[in-house]
């Protein structure tokens, strides 16, 4: 007969290897956004091709989490908290792969993107307030995510406009650039759909703090916060 306390020994061994897998895939699509902008911005094409070809240890660790993830629900047959860990670590995985297309596609673009001393300053600093807040929004979700804290769940959701409004002022400023000279439109959709990707990874973020919430409360984040807005109306 097996001992029961290795085998609980065991298990909370896989919980905290699936814990520290999350982490490090968190740092891994944290270090690639910050590294496509770079190359973006110094218009590095070297950079921007060995960021396309790390994503695929991104998606390596994704299949790795996935497949442990299931593993476990099929050998513990895990009860209430550590389901939810397990089931949240599945989909916090996946949009951290998710984070790391965004990356990807935005090296693959930079070879498409001349170097950009025909634009202005603003689009620069709009691009690195962006990327910062992005980054921001991703560290402080992976966070919320290993310690359970709920209001930093919440923070993340609420400062998500502010990701939103940055892209549409790089919107605005690239569309004004296109209006102004044809020739310019080839370049600033490249560089719009850069400034798009780095929203998108913004929104994963977002999906990550939910998943931080629904792990330490077992209800859904932005049905709550809907019903906090109705109720202030």
């Amino acid at each position: 007969m097996p001992d029961s306390g290795h085998i609980v020994s065991s298990y909370e061994m896989e919980l905290t290897e699936l814990a520290s897998s999350i982490s490090q895939m968190g740092g891994m699509v944290e270090c690639a956004i910050a590294q496509s902008i770079d190359a973006l911005l110094s218009h590095d094409k070297k950079k921007a091709k060995k960021i396309a070809k790390d994503d695929r240890l991104v998606g390596d660790m994704q299949r790795k989490i996935d497949e442990n993830a299931v593993s476990m629900i099929a050998r513990r047959q895990p009860m209430a908290s550590d389901l939810r860990l397990i089931i949240s670590s599945i989909h916090v995985a996946n949009d951290l792969e998710r984070i790391g297309d965004m990356a990807k596609n935005i090296s693959r673009r930079i070879k498409h993107i001349k170097g950009g001393e025909d634009l202005s300053p603003s689009f620069y600093n709009g691009v690195r307030h962006m990327t910062d807040l992005t980054l921001l929004q991703i560290k402080t979700a992976l966070d919320a995510f290993a310690a359970r804290d709920t209001k930093a769940a919440i923070a993340v959701c609420e400062r998500d406009d502010e990701v939103d409004a940055l892209y549409v002022s790089i919107f605005r400023e690239l569309l004004t650039y296109m209006m102004e000279d044809p020739r310019n439109i080839s370049q600033c959709t490249n560089l719009l759909f850069c400034a798009k990707n780095l929203e998108r990874a913004g929104d994963h973020a977002t999906n990550i703090a939910e998943a931080a919430y629904y792990l330490e409360t077992g209800m859904n984040l932005q049905v709550m916060l809907d019903e906090k807005r109705d109720e202030e109306k």
